[in-house]
């Protein structure tokens, strides 16, 4: 009793400090109170612009109203019902559908996950079942999840080395360089790539690049798996990445943008190559709450926003004016984007930090990549008008000259 008296008097800080696993010695600790739109509300009234969408999470904002419509009514007809696959339940066949028109026909066919860790553990035992191979292609500073399987496919080792041993068969090129492409053999069962690789702070591949590793995986059998975990959803300016390339993988992998801010992900390939997975042995992949019906109907209603207010049309233009105004900043050593997934670079972390703690100090909120410390990462909602974001740019560049002036 006395110890529920005590924990009473604790600030919901001291006990997330005390309960809440941690991810690292210094969370950013923002407590959220509410979040409308592209805006946050701390419990203290604060009001911030939210530019990194929850890593590219909420690309129709927060609380879309069409996405809360079809969560709402989702909850008056049923929750969870039983293991993913077993029942027919509308929302996942509904989302599934629209899917699969909006997909090339080789991409027809889709297992829905919780997140995009589970979305690339499916489809690296997928391309094994369906190869009966075991060999593995990843890329140097490729980002995939922090579960076993995908961690075997990240292609930076700090976070690894702790973890191993990993899945053995796997070799890492570096994007972009064809003399790489010699590692895919009649022996390599899959080749995992994101085409905009998002932790090594946007480095995007190019088409010549991914025309000839297409090639390349037709050529052995190997199937080309496309991790869109990031850049799907409309954030690259157009729905998908690859319809940017006109290079079509065997495999897509989705999640974040997916579910308007609930868990979902998705591994989706043909009928064909998915139907492995469905004997000798069945269950070839298992998940209880995969495709969970009101993140399936948030999916679908998330989408149909960005198809029917044409977000991903106004990308480029949005994107533009964030480089207008960044790019050419004293300080800034690089400007890299693929639509609005930008890394704005500086000359270190700390300097990175600096900007981000001042930017966050006059409430707009930005961040760093996992592999590039020295790029702030702006992704903001893809619902954000021009005005906002010239308003954002401009607290930002005034926290970069203040930082690189104090600096000099």
């Amino acid at each position: 009793m006395e110890v529920h008296k005590f924990m009473r008097m604790l600030t919901n800080r001291q006990l997330f400090q005390q309960y809440i696993a941690q991810t690292s010695d210094s969370p950013i600790g923002l407590e959220i109170e509410k979040a409308e739109g592209i805006y946050l509300y701390s419990a203290d009234g604060k009001k911030y612009i939210d530019l990194i969408s929850g890593i590219s999470v909420s690309n129709t904002g927060h609380r879309h109203p069409c996405v809360i419509k079809a969560i709402r009514e989702q909850l008056d007809l049923y929750l969870h019902l039983m293991v993913y696959g077993e029942y027919i339940q509308s929302p996942q066949v509904r989302l599934a559908t629209r899917l699969a028109e909006l997909l090339p026909s080789n991409l027809s066919n889709t297992y829905f996950v919780n997140s995009g860790s589970e979305a690339v553990e499916g489809a690296l035992k997928l391309a094994k079942r369906f190869t009966g191979r075991k060999e593995i292609v990843a890329f140097h500073n490729a980002y995939h999840g922090g579960t076993h399987g995908s961690l075997s496919v990240m292609g930076d080792e700090t976070l690894k080395i702790p973890f191993y041993p990993l899945l053995p068969g796997i070799t890492h090129i570096k994007i972009n360089k064809t003399e790489g492409l010699d590692t895919i053999t009649d022996q390599t069962a899959c080749v995992i790539i994101e085409p905009i690789q998002g932790e090594a702070g946007v480095i995007s591949s190019t088409t010549e690049f991914l025309a000839a590793l297409r090639k390349r995986c037709t050529e052995t059998g190997a199937l080309l798996i496309f991790d869109e975990i990031q850049s799907g959803f409309g954030r690259t300016g157009k729905l998908f990445a690859f319809q940017k390339y006109n290079i079509i993988p065997d495999i897509i992998l989705l999640a974040k943008g997916m579910g308007g801010g609930l868990p979902i992900g998705a591994f989706i390939s043909s009928k064909e190559i998915m139907s492995s997975l469905s004997h000798d042995p069945i269950l070839g992949h298992i998940s209880t709450f995969g495709g969970n019906p009101v993140c399936c109907a948030a999916s679908l209603a998330n989408l149909e926003v960005i198809i029917a207010e044409k977000l991903s049309e106004s990308v480029e233009a949005k994107s533009n004016i964030l480089r207008e105004m960044l790019a050419g900043l004293p300080g800034v050593a690089d400007y890299r984007s693929a639509g609005l997934l930008i890394a704005v670079e500086l000359d270190s972390f700390e300097s990175v930090k600096k900007v981000i703690c001042q930017a966050m100090e006059n409430g707009i909120i930005t961040d760093w990549f996992l592999f590039n410390s020295k790029s702030i990462r702006i992704a903001p909602p893809l619902i954000i008008s021009d005005d906002e974001i010239r308003f954002a740019c401009q607290v930002i560049a005034d926290s970069i000259k203040a930082v690189m002036s104090y600096k000099s």
